[in-house]
């Protein structure tokens, strides 16, 4: 057996043996869609928050789930699943959707450019807002959206009041969107703003985390009527 092989089969027993406790298969199953901090998925899964800390530690152990500092509030953090680390795994059920809301802040950057990606993924019908609005849509993320070769429509940033309806599922893809919308949120993604430092390879970044993050939830969902 080669040592690939072996490396193979040894990370598939740590996943296994991580997922064995249901409360951790809970867990995983829930960050599928989407991040959430300790306390909101302590609510989540009506878990005590030190049985919930020892599970997040044996996920963490096993290079399953990692923490990131949200940008809003700096005293929150956000467990996300390591991207692919479930892949070999994962087969979770679907979910039907009348239409998917992206949100972030301004409504100029990531949420313009997930529900652009959304669109090329699924059939399920795509929208962006925003809970503070810019004037326009930032030319990094429409510079990004060219070199990536992704249709981006030139709408103007809309608040989400403007947008918003019933049956929509919301997607914020900002932390500060996140904790000011509370349990408007269905679905959170934590993805770092790249306008602040406005290069190039940060919007890359983020145009790169929002499609893998497209392509594990587009599955999920199936468009009703």
């Amino acid at each position: 057996m080669t040592a690939d092989r072996t490396s193979e089969l040894e990370r598939r027993a740590i996943l296994h043996a991580a997922l064995a406790d249901p409360a951790r298969l809970r867990i995983t199953d829930t960050l599928l869609a989407g991040d959430a901090s300790p306390s909101e998925l302590a609510a989540m899964l009506a878990m005590p928050s030190n049985l919930l800390a020892h599970h997040l530690h044996t996920l963490e152990q096993a290079g399953i789930i990692t923490r990131r500092r949200s940008e809003g509030d700096r005293r929150r953090t956000y467990l996300q699943l390591i991207p692919g680390a479930l892949d070999s795994l994962a087969s979770p059920s679907a979910r039907a959707a009348l239409r998917v809301l992206f949100v972030c802040t301004a409504n100029s950057a990531r949420s313009h450019l997930a529900a652009a990606l959304w669109r090329q993924a699924s059939t399920v019908p795509a929208v962006s807002a925003g809970t503070h609005p810019a004037a326009a849509i930032d030319r990094g993320a429409i510079a990004a959206a060219t070199r990536h070769h992704l249709r981006l429509p030139r709408l103007r940033p809309r608040h989400i009041s403007e947008v918003r309806q019933d049956g929509d599922l919301v997607v914020t893809v900002c932390d500060l969107a996140h904790e000011e919308l509370a349990e408007a949120t269905a679905v959170h993604w934590s993805v770092p703003d790249p306008v602040p430092a406005g290069d190039p390879a940060s919007f890359d970044a983020a145009l790169a985390e929002l499609s893998h993050r497209v392509e594990r939830l587009a599955p999920r969902l199936a468009a009703t009527t």
